[in-house]
């Protein structure tokens, strides 16, 4: 069945068999797993993972029109959800243990990484995110330091969660193509990480790549009423940009930024 994609969904159904049989590998499906998928789309992806035997399979789709294709196609196989995603509650499913798969709409596949990043006790919502991007987004979530690409992204993802990149795939194992390439990234939840609050760490982080081209004297001095207790503290350079300074750098610079305002 043909269906008209909606751009406004940014849809885009990843049709390659090699493609599509590696992503679903990459979550090492057991009996005993609970899986959720984050826009099926017409249910390649979907069909796949149920050969898998999964314990439970649940489908997260905005398209009115899908819900119904998806239905009729998988019956009583997986527990689907007409929901958007951005609006969704994850009360019944926090503790699951998730292995997650997503090929997420371009426009706004930033905003459900950052939501999920926000969860408390991550580990315990999920054990592998399997995730699509468009490959300049994807290029930022991995960035490191002294890179221009090196932003947000790349510390709020790295705070909370290994990230490995697995392939860049063509527009063309898409239907309908999109105008650009696409990476695979994987991401597994770390057991142990600084405990910060997520909106600081947005916030510092804001006030940092704002600032970009500028020195981080700047930020720090928006940021801290005395910045130099903070740049003796961690032997700050004052002359360094936003991008040259590393990860744990930020989730330190955090930290302190919380100990002044609680």
């Amino acid at each position: 069945m043909k269906f008209l994609t909606k751009k406004s969904l940014g849809q885009n159904f990843l049709i390659n068999e090699k493609i599509l049989n590696l992503i679903v590998d990459l979550g090492e499906i057991k009996n005993t797993d609970s899986v959720l998928e984050v826009g099926p789309g017409t249910g390649n992806l979907t069909e796949k993972i149920l050969n898998k035997n999964p314990k439970n399979l649940f489908v997260i789709e905005k398209d009115k029109r899908l819900i119904s294709h998806l239905n009729n196609k998988f019956k009583k196989n997986i527990n689907l959800y007409h929901e958007d995603i951005l609006e969704f509650s994850y009360k019944n499913l926090i503790d699951k243990k998730l292995i997650i798969y997503g090929n997420l709409p371009y426009n706004i596949s930033t905003q459900i990484l950052v939501s999920w990043i926000r969860l408390d006790k991550l580990s315990n919502f999920c054990k592998k995110f399997i995730l699509l991007f468009q490959k300049e987004v994807a290029d930022r979530i991995i960035a490191e330091e002294n890179s221009k690409n090196f932003g947000r992204l790349s510390i709020l993802a790295s705070w909370k969660m290994n990230v490995k990149k697995i392939i860049d795939i063509e527009a063309e194992s898409f239907r309908p193509s999109p105008k650009v390439k696409s990476s695979l990234l994987t991401f597994e939840p770390k057991k142990k990480y600084l405990n910060l609050k997520s909106s600081s760490l947005e916030h510092i982080t804001n006030i940092f790549f704002n600032q970009r081209r500028k020195m981080i004297k700047k930020p720090l001095n928006i940021l801290f009423k005395n910045s130099d207790e903070i740049v003796n503290y961690l032997n700050l350079n004052l002359n360094l940009r936003p991008q040259n300074l590393t990860k744990e750098t930020y989730y330190k610079i955090c930290e302190f930024y919380e100990k002044l305002i609680n």
